[in-house]
């Protein structure tokens, strides 16, 4: 049998900050998500409008970042296997992300709970995406139910 290689509820630590590789924002990203999400809002589907804006150019869904947040949580493999369900997802959109720009995910450990279920507790995450310039362009709060570690057995429930 296979085990998990992800983190149970009593291997995350207050404090902890896990950080995921970086990938850049591509058109084909942009366009992708908009067939996807049916969202084809000019602001970032159509050149000569996104020139008039005052960001002088197109700019990226931020949903589609936070979408990419997640599948750069999962590159990070503390979720594999050992994560029950993401309860809740809070997402600010801080500044603005342009093609071509470079971002990478961040969490924190903020806080943890048990359940009274002795199997699982909830870990609450602050989650930061970060673009090349280490600034800040969508953050909020993740909280997931995780697997507990059997005391008796030492293994993954």
């Amino acid at each position: 049998m296979r085990q998990p290689r992800g983190l149970t509820f009593d291997e995350f630590e207050i404090g902890d900050i896990y950080a995921s590789q970086a990938r850049t924002v591509t058109e084909a990203d942009v366009v992708a998500f908009a067939g996807l999400s049916g969202d084809y809002n000019p602001l970032h589907t159509d050149a000569e409008f996104g020139k008039r804006t005052p960001f002088g150019e197109r700019i990226a869904h931020g949903m589609l970042v936070a979408a990419m947040s997640t599948g750069m949580a999962n590159w990070l493999g503390i979720f594999e296997g050992t994560t029950l369900a993401l309860m809740e997802q809070v997402i600010r959109y801080r500044n603005i992300i342009r093609f071509g720009d470079t971002i990478h995910l961040e969490l924190e450990v903020l806080e943890k709970k048990t359940t009274s279920k002795p199997d699982r507790g909830v870990v609450r995450f602050a989650s930061r995406v970060r673009n090349q310039h280490d600034q800040v362009v969508v953050d909020g709060e993740w909280t997931l139910l995780m697997k507990r570690q059997d005391s008796q057995t030492n293994q993954t429930t």
